[in-house]
């Protein structure tokens, strides 16, 4: 047992390790199953629209953040970090399109290291005043998720091209993860 289902009001993914009776339901309404992919053209498409909205998420979060607990400069850094991972996320939206198209994607040449950092942290949800801590937490959480969606799928995937193409989505989220596990190293670790 290891479908997906996904809420069409919220966007919340959902993974079944153990089955039960009923019915998926979230924000009042019935989750959409995600693991029956028919093709790969399907599973690209559901990898573009994820892109798409980690896109979104990180372009409007950008705008948003309005926090009195910041200096204009740390605010400033904060917003353009997350303008940056908006514009990454576009890319690596381009990448899978170009994949679509029948071009190549090249998974990282070697393993990505993993810090464990945000392993240790609290969830928290994003607020318009949050600091820079909380915002990097954010972001490492949603990375970490994406990274373990891909994984999962990786494990399922019905072929070796989807299973490697998977992996090379997963690792993109690591490099991502690592990235935003540094800077929280650099600045919050080294300053406590």
């Amino acid at each position: 047992m290891n479908d997906f289902y996904k809420c069409k009001a919220c966007q919340k993914l959902v993974k079944v390790i153990n089955e039960g009776k009923g019915e998926l339901s979230c924000c009042g309404g019935p989750m959409k199953i995600l693991s029956g992919f028919g093709s790969l053209d399907e599973i690209l498409d559901f990898a573009i629209e994820k892109e798409q909205e980690a896109s979104q998420f990180y372009a409007e979060w950008a705008k948003k953040l309005t926090s009195p607990n910041l200096d204009p400069d740390q605010l400033f850094l904060l917003r353009d970090m997350f303008e940056q991972f908006s514009q990454e996320e576009l890319k690596h939206k381009e990448k899978l399109i170009r994949v679509q198209d029948g071009g190549p994607f090249q998974p990282s040449a070697k393993p990505v290291t993993d810090l464990k950092i945000v392993d240790y942290l609290v969830d928290i949800m994003p607020f318009p005043n949050m600091d820079y801590q909380e915002a990097l937490i954010i972001a490492m959480k949603r990375e970490k998720a994406s990274l373990k969606l891909y994984s999962d799928l990786a494990e399922v995937a019905a072929s070796g091209d989807l299973q490697a193409l998977f992996t090379a989505l997963a690792q993109e989220e690591a490099k991502h993860k690592l990235r935003l596990e540094t800077e929280y190293e650099k600045e919050i670790y080294s300053a406590n």
